[in-house]
């Protein structure tokens, strides 16, 4: 229990004003009115209050709002009953529990503190007070009440009170600009008016839940994170906390938020050429390490689809901090020809220990034990890469390959463009059947089965992409004799595996351009300290 005492001034049930400062001795208990032992107390305070209330003054805060007539009639009261239904005083007092007692000296020193009804404090305070005034002792039957009964928790310690009231407090992390909501105004409306939102209803970033969602992380509220595009907006840890709150996360998820915030807005990453980009790329987050676990998120069944909270709202926490602090809102400098469902959210776990390789995190130079988010900027997908019937690993790698054929438009050959290949549990078991197959072979496969002769990738009636007649005609026979494969290089194939053994269906998502001229996938670790 604390002894830090401030200055309050409240009503009492007739609506009179009164005031506490250090400047004069005071009694002050702090009560509610659903508290038993503060039901046992009540008799003995208005029995001080008759007793030594022309000379020193004796406050009963009151918490319960409505109820405190209630209690006030119960024991016919005749001391005022101070209404600290909002809890403030309470929280600026840091009251543990209720009843709470507290008797200062016209100095503003406590002279003796205690909380619950212990009979034996409670008769030493009438005495005391007693001698203090030099007037008789308050009358009270003392062998009618308990030897020791514990108090209740005092109500602002309720989290949705006493978030608010941090929030309020002198010192609060809390500095955002703070929107006034006309009573009459309905809140998701307004949101939605305000170009907050992302087409989807948002949950208001109240101060108490804005606290609540700084609690998922030790970093200063007010730390830089990142710098935003395209308008540089300056995502502070707080900021980031915010677009938190309206996208639904928990506190916990905050960390991963922050990591792919920072992985983003690196330069690699060039978020501002994949929100302007009129492709319609887009990020996807792959979330490797214990956090996964820690967090719930979803790395089997439907992991790439609706369902879990943590998955769907870190991913669109992140999409609405480049919407909201770095002005990437759709019509503006977002302008894709079709938009993109991923632009909503794509977030998801690997299923590491359905993997018979290294994550994804560890292929990067993290460690195993590591939590780490990885960002891609990705234009199409999931495609669905099905084959049920294969069952030799040079079979299924082979699919998985002719699956990649559509990225961009399977005339395209040779791209600079990244691709994530998701594979599932089943395809996992078809490739191991007869012994290890690296993500390197299988990298080698998908090259070699997607690889074509230049002259199948000439402009032709049926389609315009390609090699023009041209551009054959200048590489003359000899070089169009020649083949390519799909994509520039095999560092350009990103293997993970997520899913259930639910079926033979893996997943793929084609990229935007990639490297200085693009966007380059980044991983940031995130930080669970």
């Amino acid at each position: 229990m604390s002894n830090g005492t401030q200055a309050f001034a409240l009503k009492d049930l007739a609506g009179k004003r009164h005031e506490f400062s250090k400047d004069r001795p005071a009694l002050v208990c702090f009560v509610k009115e659903d508290c038993d032992t503060c039901n046992t107390a009540a008799p003995v305070l208005e029995a001080m209050h008759k007793a030594y209330g022309g000379a020193f003054e004796i406050m009963l805060v009151a918490q319960s709002g409505a109820q405190n007539a209630a209690f006030a009639a119960r024991h016919n009261l005749t001391m005022p009953v101070l209404d600290d239904s909002d809890c403030k005083a309470a929280f600026d007092w840091d009251i543990e529990s209720v009843p709470s007692v507290h008797w200062l000296d016209g100095d503003g020193d406590v002279k003796t503190a205690f909380e619950g009804f212990i009979r034996a404090d409670w008769e030493k305070l009438v005495a005391d007070l007693s001698v203090a005034l030099d007037l008789p002792a308050a009358q009270v039957y003392w062998e009618s009440l308990p030897a020791w009964r514990p108090g209740c928790g005092s109500k602002h310690l309720d989290p949705t009170i006493y978030d608010r009231l941090r929030a309020q407090a002198d010192g609060s992390p809390i500095q955002a600009r703070k929107i006034e909501v006309a009573s009459d105004d309905d809140v998701a409306e307004f949101m939605f008016d305000q170009g907050f939102s992302d087409g989807l209803p948002l949950v208001p970033p109240t101060p108490e839940r804005v606290m609540r969602m700084l609690s998922g992380t030790r970093r200063d509220a007010q730390d830089v994170v990142a710098v935003v595009p395209p308008n540089m907006g300056v995502a502070t840890v707080e900021k980031i906390a915010i677009n938190a709150v309206m996208a639904g996360c928990k506190p916990e998820y905050l960390p991963v938020v922050i990591a792919a915030v920072e992985a983003v807005c690196t330069d690699e990453f060039n978020v501002h050429g994949v929100t302007a980009t009129t492709m319609g790329a887009a990020p996807v987050m792959i979330v490797n390490g214990p956090i996964r676990d820690k967090i719930g998120m979803n790395k089997g069944l439907g992991a790439l689809g609706a369902g879990n909270r943590a998955n769907a709202t870190i991913g669109r926490a992140l999409r609405l901090v480049v919407r909201n602090v770095g002005g990437a809102s759709t019509g503006g400098v977002e302008r894709s020809t079709h938009g993109n469902p991923m632009k909503f959210t794509m977030c998801f776990a690997e299923h590491e220990e359905r993997s018979p390789w290294p994550a994804l995190h560890v292929e990067r130079g993290f460690d195993p034990e590591d939590s780490v988010v990885t960002v891609f900027a990705m234009t199409g997908g999931p495609v669905h890469i099905v084959d049920q019937t294969s069952r030799k690993p040079e079979q299924i790698a082979g699919s998985l390959g002719l699956g990649l054929e559509g990225v961009f438009l399977p005339k395209l050959r040779n791209l600079p463009v990244d691709a994530v290949l998701v594979v599932c549990p089943e395809h996992i078991d078809t490739l191991m059947r007869d012994g290890d197959y690296s993500k390197d072979r299988l990298r080698d496969r998908i090259q070699e089965v997607t690889t074509r002769p230049l002259s199948d990738i000439i402009v032709d009636e049926n389609s315009g992409a390609g090699i023009s007649q041209d551009a054959a005609y200048k590489l003359g026979p000899e070089k169009m004799a020649g083949s390519v494969p799909k994509f520039a290089s095999k560092e350009h194939i990103h293997i993970v595996v997520a899913g259930s053994d639910a079926g033979k269906f893996s997943s793929a998502f084609h990229g935007w351009a990639s490297g200085q001229v693009g966007s380059q996938s980044v991983s940031k670790k995130i930080d669970m300290d």
